[in-house]
């Protein structure tokens, strides 16, 4: 009983760790590569793990003759915060190192998960306002597309948190995002005022795509786990069906009162706008990892790297290529360069590499597929096209990763059994050695 005792403990601690990089973002094969090092590390040989999107499974079988030892826990809550998973990343790379026992990482896993957020919310509130704004220099509005972004980003982040306190499921406060992005935009060319309206739904679209996970969807789909992928990229597909929903009542109350949004102004494009490309991709990349609770030392980092990104993404365009190759471009810069930058400001890469990519989310391409299909068009090849750059920016980043992560010797066991590079968790699997106990002599 004591052994069994000791075992569901470790499994336990195990569990609660995934559960932890689940909920915020991890793909399913750095959480399985991380539960199963925890419990390597451990002492418990023989695991068998299990990831799907909503449950953890960890089962071990002492012996052929002995009943498995099953644990499952469900991940019902997911919520964005970098912090808590650098804290997490930090506990389990102490606990292989051996720095750390089992018992005090329970402790340390708890402190974790009680402690709460340490960064007020209406900072978080005025930290995707700036995204907002970031967004709209990124696409070259003018100062009062700016100032309006930021209102309609505030906006949108205190509506979708007083919607989420009355437990009210993700697609519905999509839709009130998408209807409140748009409406902002009716009432801003009602009012005569000197903005591109489709520049405010835009920057407030981007926004809402930066949840969505097409990242750790097409991260689960490229390292072999695609029942988990399939459930988050349906995830994906209910929340873009709610921003769908949202814009379209926005677009149809506008017609009913006579306000004519007009086409999509495609923004800024080409290197004569380089400047405010850059800055706005860097102030929208650091506004994000600040709203997601990034540590402070990891903002400057995301925001050159998302800001170099863009001019990639810029130069590679204008030699000629399609927008999905330029996307997969500039995200292979990022994976290339974001496992160094995360390593020195002591973040796991996953931290760095959404925040970089946010910026170059399709919000132009969805918004134009929507435009269209609202007005009875053909929005179907803008929306294809939006789903070819997600793709683009997801394998992009996991092939960076691919050649800037070593594969060492004492890694290759377990990276044959797991493939893909590890966005967070351990890069190479550890176990604590033990002091053997010397007998007496004599």
């Amino acid at each position: 009983m004591a052994d069994n005792t000791d075992t569901y403990k470790t499994l336990d601690v195990a569990l609660r760790i995934g559960e932890m990089l689940l909920s915020s973002g991890a793909g399913a094969a750095d959480v399985t590569a991380t539960m199963w090092s925890v419990a390597h590390a451990c002492g418990i040989r023989n695991v068998e793990v299990d990831v799907t999107f909503t449950t953890l499974t960890l089962s071990h079988q002492p012996s052929a003759d002995e009943p498995a030892l099953i644990q499952t826990r469900h991940v019902r809550h997911r919520d964005i915060d970098y912090e808590d998973l650098t804290l997490v990343d930090h506990l389990v790379r102490d606990l292989l190192a051996g720095v750390i026992d089992r018992d005090e990482a329970r402790s340390r896993l708890a402190r974790v998960v009680s402690s709460g957020h340490r960064r007020p919310r209406w900072a978080v509130s005025l930290g995707f306002g700036v995204m907002g704004a970031g967004v709209g220099m990124l696409l070259g509005g003018n100062p009062t597309v700016i100032v309006i972004a930021f209102v309609a980003a505030v906006g949108i982040d205190l509506l979708l948190r007083w919607m989420s306190r009355r437990r009210l499921p993700g697609f519905y406060q999509q839709v009130a995002g998408g209807l409140l992005a748009t409406l902002l935009a009716v009432t801003s060319a009602a009012v005569g005022l000197d903005v591109d309206p489709s520049l405010v739904v835009t920057t407030s679209i981007v926004m809402l795509l930066a949840g969505i996970g097409f990242m750790g969807a097409i991260q689960d789909a490229l390292t072999g786990f695609p029942l988990t992928a399939g459930a988050r990229i349906l995830e994906a597909i209910l929340a873009t069906a709610g921003i769908i929903a949202g814009v379209s009542g926005g677009l149809t109350v506008g017609q009913m009162l006579g306000v004519d949004l007009g086409r999509l102004d495609p923004g800024v494009s080409t290197l004569s706008e380089a400047t405010m490309v850059v800055a706005g991709a860097a102030i929208c990349a650091g506004a994000f990892a600040f709203s997601s609770y990034a540590p402070l030392r990891s903002l400057l980092p995301i925001a050159l790297i998302a800001g170099v990104a863009s001019l990639v993404l810029g130069l590679v365009e204008e030699l000629g290529f399609s927008r999905a190759w330029s996307a997969a471009v500039a995200a292979l810069f990022v994976g290339l360069v974001s496992y160094a930058a995360a390593g020195r400001v002591r973040v796991p890469p996953l931290v760095v590499v959404v925040s970089a990519i946010v910026p170059m989310l399709p919000g132009l391409s969805i918004y134009r597929g929507l435009s269209l299909l609202a007005a009875g068009g053909n929005g179907i090849l803008s929306l294809m096209g939006a789903a070819a750059i997600a793709i683009a920016l997801a394998s992009g980043v996991i092939f960076g990763e691919y050649a800037a992560q070593p594969l060492r010797r004492e890694a290759r066991r377990l990276e044959q059994r797991l493939s893909g590079p590890r966005l967070v968790g351990p890069v190479r699997a550890r176990q604590v050695k033990r002091k053997k106990k010397t007998e007496p002599v004599g």
